[in-house]
C-alpha cells in the first residue's frame, strides 16, 4: 500500500541521525481542498491532468461528477468536495484531476483544488491516527504529516469509493 523508498533524489540512501541505518521514507503528492492541505501517497497515482470537460452522468450520487475520455478510457471523476461534505467545487486554473489507481474502484479521477507539490516524509513525520467513526471527512485521513512546520492530513484512499459513506 504505501511506497517505501531508502534513497534521496540523488539515490544517496538516507540515515539516521545516530547511523543506524537506512530510514522509511514515504512520498506523497501534496493538494489543496478548500483551506486544507492533503497528502495522497505517490504509489496509488497514475496522471495529473488538468482540468478538462466532464460527461454527466444520470441518476448517479452528487460527488460522480461523470467521465472524461483520457487516452481512449473512460475514467469515472468525483469531487473529494463533495464526498469530504464540502462545498461544491468552484473550477479555476489551479484546478486538476489526479488519476489515482485503486485496487477496489480501477481508474478514478479525483478533483482537487490545486496540486502543491512533492513530499517525502519519513515514518517519524508521520503521526497515525485512529479509524473512530466520526462521519465527515475524519474518516478519509489515515495519518498527519508533519512538513516545514506545516500539518498535511495523509488521505486513506481505501475509504475513498463509490459508495454512500456519509
Amino acid at each position: 500500500m504505501e511506497q517505501l523508498s531508502t534513497a534521496n533524489a540523488d539515490n544517496s540512501p538516507i540515515i539516521n541521525e545516530d547511523n543506524r541505518g537506512p530510514v522509511e521514507t514515504y512520498q506523497y503528492i501534496v493538494i489543496r481542498v478548500g483551506a486544507e492541505q492533503y497528502g495522497i501517497d505517490i504509489s496509488y497515482i497514475d496522471n495529473i491532468v488538468r482540468m478538462q470537460p466532464i460527461t454527466r452522468l444520470p441518476k448517479v450520487s452528487k460527488y460522480l461528477k461523470g467521465v472524461i475520455n483520457l487516452r481512449g478510457e473512460v475514467i469515472p471523476v468525483m469531487s473529494i468536495r463533495i464526498k469530504m461534505g464540502l462545498a461544491d467545487d468552484e473550477i479555476t486554473r489551479n484546478t486538476r484531476i489526479i488519476i489515482l489507481k485503486l485496487e477496489q474502484e480501477g481508474n478514478v479521477g479525483v478533483m482537487v483544488d490545486e496540486v502543491k507539490e512533492v513530499v517525502t516524509l519519513t515514518g517519524d513525520e508521520i503521526e497515525r491516527v485512529s479509524h473512530e467513526p466520526k462521519g465527515g471527512k475524519a474518516n478519509f485521513i489515515n495519518g498527519i504529516g508533519k512538513h516545514n512546520n506545516e500539518l498535511i492530513s495523509l488521505l486513506d484512499l481505501n475509504s475513498i469509493n463509490f459508495e454512500d459513506n456519509m
